[in-house]
């Protein structure tokens, strides 16, 4: 089972990408569980439960310090792609997240 979790600013538009993805990684038959929160929830609640984190755009900028903090820790991280998003092209996202 693969844990994503998304983070973005406010957390709206990432939760229906979330639910974009939950039904691409279904069709593949992936076990997964995917989550979108808001950035100052992760450290808190969730950094125990992910093995990939993936940034929305708008905080794309914290992607380095994100990387610093959690890849030691075994947790992949990246900055989703702003076309992806605005699209929200969850499979896309999902196979980005699993070729990490």
């Amino acid at each position: 089972m693969i844990q994503i979790t998304l983070i973005c600013a406010g957390g709206m538009s990432t939760s229906m990408l979330v639910a974009k993805m939950k039904k691409a990684a279904e069709a593949k038959g992936i076990e997964s569980e995917i989550r979108a929160i808001a950035e100052g929830k992760f450290k808190k609640d969730y950094s125990d439960k992910t093995d990939v984190l993936l940034l929305g755009p708008q905080i794309g900028y914290m992607v380095d310090d994100f990387k610093k903090e959690y890849e030691p820790k075994g947790i992949k991280v990246d900055v989703i792609d702003s076309i992806d998003y605005g699209m929200m092209n969850g499979e896309k996202v999902l196979n980005i997240a699993l070729n990490l």
